[in-house]
Formats: structure tokens, C-alpha cells, sequence
């Protein structure tokens, strides 16, 4: 052994200066879908497709055309033709204006109202609370054919007869929004976040509109999507209160099946105009609606 050696300090190694993180089996790698989920996705989305592009095909036909054997299975020339008729004959101008206008306000009040009484539901602390909800539950159960009589006498007393306030006022709020968002806010909203806010010196109003909504926007869209898709669809409770005077879509829709015989072109063309603004509104907000869904499931 050298001098050299003997007096050079031997170099010790280096402290760790952080702690290391264990690897995680399969962490930061994305999962990729193998060839039978396409297939599978594939084959579902042909079959949810098919009723659209037939209802496409047999708007762009004739009448004549649709009767024969086999039917068409590609595109006519003839549907802007029968759009036009269908738009003319059935008053979808004013049906439109009236079904946006009616479906706006159905979803708006319901989201507000059922998230109110959701979080009143999950996070306060009233008395004969479980039985209001259960009370709130049971009317779920009762078929809704059972109050159209009962309820177009007490619209007929109100003198609201073919007017649109008739079709909103009973579907304000729904038991399925109330419970849906009840069940929502039991997982999504912290009780400490309520106490927190409280101790802070918030109020009620500000605890719901700082506190609850942000939490529970994911819910909302959800639930005003749902909610606005019923409402534009609706048919049963429409066409009793309301006439062809003062229609909305489904309503409208259904003038063009009367008559001796009815123009099946036709009718498919009115039934593709009042599906256009649904899908117009998924094109639009369906990555908002579903960017929701997965920021609540994460949360949750």
C-alpha cells in the first residue's frame, strides 16, 4: 500500500438525499383495447345507429316506394322535399319554439329543485326526514296514467287549458331527481366541508351556492341531460293538455299520422326533424356531459 493511498480518504458513498418511491406493478402504462373490443363496439354502435339511418332512408323515399318489396336500403332524393312538407303540414315551427321553450324550463327548475331537496335530503338533520323520503320514493311507484285524469281537472280549474304552463307545472321537480341527487351528495359532499363553511360564517345561501353546487355540478349535468330528453319526448300528458293550435314536437307529430292514408315519408321526415336538436345538443355538450360524469366518478 502506497502513501498515496494511505493518506486519500477513501470516498464514502452518497446519502440519500430523497426518499425513493416503491414501483408500482403497471403504473404510468395505458391500457390499450385489444381487436374484440372494436368488434364489440362496433357491432353496438351499428345496431343503436340502425333505426336512425332507416328513419334517414325512408324520410329521403316516396310513399310508394316504402310499400314495395323489399324496401330501400340506401338514400332517395326526396328528403329535403318531405322535410319541407313535414314543416309545413305539421306546424314544427311553432312545435320547436314551444317543445325548446317547455323542455328549457322542465330541466332547469328540476336540477334546481331536486338538487335543493337532495341535499336536504343527505346532509341535514330534520324531523320525519326518512319518511318524507320514503313518501318521495313511493310516488315512483304509482303509474303516472293514473293522474292524468285528476290533474287535467285541476289544470281545467286553473283555466290553463292548451297552454304551456299546463305541461311544466307538474314535472317542476321529479321524485327520481330528488332521490338521484339525495343518493349523489352522500359520497360527493363532505360533511366537514358544510361545518367548515359554517364555522367560516357562511350562510345557508352561500353554503348551497359555494359549497353544494360546485360539488355537485357533475350530478346536474347528468341529470339535466336525462331531464331534458324526457321532457322533449314526452307525449302522453302533452297531447291531452295541449292541441294543434299550441303543439310541441310529439304533438305536432302525430297530426301528420291522420288522415285516410297517411304519408309514411312524411311522417318519418317530421320524426327526423324532431330528432335533430337532440342531436345537436349531444354534438355540442356531450364531452362537457361526459367530462362531468368522469369528474364526479373520480371525486367519488
Amino acid at each position: 500500500m502506497t502513501a498515496t493511498e494511505l493518506t486519500t480518504p477513501q470516498s464514502s458513498p452518497p446519502a440519500k438525499t430523497r426518499r425513493e418511491r416503491p414501483r408500482v406493478m403497471g403504473a404510468g402504462k395505458q391500457l390499450h383495447a385489444g381487436p374484440l373490443t372494436y368488434v364489440v363496439l362496433t357491432v353496438f354502435a351499428l345496431v343503436s345507429l340502425a333505426p336512425l339511418v332507416w328513419t334517414a332512408i325512408a324520410a329521403s323515399r316516396t310513399d310508394r316506394r316504402l310499400a314495395e318489396t323489399p324496401p330501400p336500403l340506401w338514400f332517395g332524393g326526396n328528403l329535403f322535399k318531405n322535410m319541407e312538407r313535414a314543416w309545413e303540414e305539421g306546424g314544427l315551427g311553432t312545435a320547436m319554439f314551444n317543445t325548446i321553450f317547455v323542455a328549457g324550463m322542465i330541466t332547469i327548475s328540476t336540477v334546481l329543485f331536486a338538487t335543493l331537496a337532495g341535499f336536504a335530503f343527505a346532509k341535514l338533520r330534520f324531523r320525519f326526514s326518512g319518511l318524507l323520503l320514503m313518501l318521495t320514493i313511493g310516488t315512483m311507484m304509482i303509474p303516472p296514467q293514473l293522474a292524468v285524469v285528476p290533474l287535467y281537472l285541476w289544470m281545467a280549474d286553473l283555466g290553463w287549458s292548451n297552454q304551456l304552463q299546463t305541461v311544466i307545472l307538474p314535472t317542476l321537480c321529479t321524485a327520481f331527481g330528488t332521490f338521484f341527487m339525495r343518493q349523489y351528495l352522500l359520497q360527493a359532499l363532505p360533511t366537514e366541508l358544510i361545518e367548515a363553511a359554517r364555522v367560516d360564517g357562511a350562510s345557508s345561501l352561500r353554503v348551497v351556492w359555494h359549497v353544494v353546487f360546485p360539488a355537485a355540478r357533475p350530478a346536474m349535468a347528468v341529470l339535466g341531460l336525462l331531464t331534458f330528453v324526457f321532457a322533449w319526448n314526452d307525449f302522453l300528458w302533452p297531447i291531452i293538455a295541449l292541441n294543434q293550435e299550441n303543439p310541441t314536437v310529439q304533438v305536432a307529430l302525430n297530426s301528420l299520422g291522420t288522415g285516410y292514408v297517411p304519408d309514411q315519408a312524411v311522417i318519418m321526415a317530421g320524426a327526423l326533424l324532431g330528432t335533430l336538436p337532440l342531436l345537436i345538443a349531444f354534438l355540442l355538450f356531450g364531452k362537457q356531459i361526459v367530462g362531468g360524469i368522469m369528474q364526479g366518478a373520480v371525486k367519488g
